[in-house]
């Protein structure tokens, strides 16, 4: 009897862990027209190819114009929404550079120093695979290729 019991309490409890992490995870977003960047105050929705999102577990969403002001903000978000922390973020997405698909910023490769300006000028270029990365290091003069937590704020400041 008390197996099943706690097979039952196991079952319950997988299932809201399951459910919670299906609230919290948000799919790719598409922001609307009149949507700023918190960073810069642009309008990102003029700027799709570059469109940045991170997504937080109370199911908001901010949308940043690059990657560059997507990192800016997530490394001081205190600054631009007090409230929350990096611990409140749930899912984080980046468009790939060469398909245009939003790709899980954690998973995606970055390549800084290139030719290739986005709409705040030199950017973090987002890759989805080391093979596109060295390709697109080669064809742009890319100087570096960093993953997700290899992107600090000195990085960061190097771009501005």
């Amino acid at each position: 009897m008390l197996s099943h019991v706690l097979k039952g309490y196991f079952f319950v409890a997988i299932l809201v862990c399951a459910v919670a992490h299906f609230a919290y995870a948000g799919d790719p977003a598409k922001p609307a027209p009149g949507t700023k960047c918190p960073v810069c105050g642009m309008f990102v929705a003029k700027y799709p190819d570059w469109v940045g999102q991170i997504h937080f577990k109370d199911g908001s969403v901010e949308f940043f114009d690059g990657a560059k002001d997507l990192f800016k903000y997530y490394f001081d978000i205190k600054r631009y929404h007090p409230r929350r922390t990096q611990k409140d973020v749930a899912d984080i997405y980046v468009t790939e550079y060469y398909d245009l698909r939003h790709i899980d910023a954690r998973k995606a490769l970055f390549v800084i120093g290139s030719d290739v300006f986005g709409p705040m000028g030199r950017e973090l270029i987002p890759l989805a695979t080391q093979k596109d990365a060295e390709e697109f290091m080669k064809d742009h003069k890319g100087r570096r290729i960093l993953k997700f937590e290899d992107v600090t704020p000195k990085v960061i400041g190097t771009l501005d």
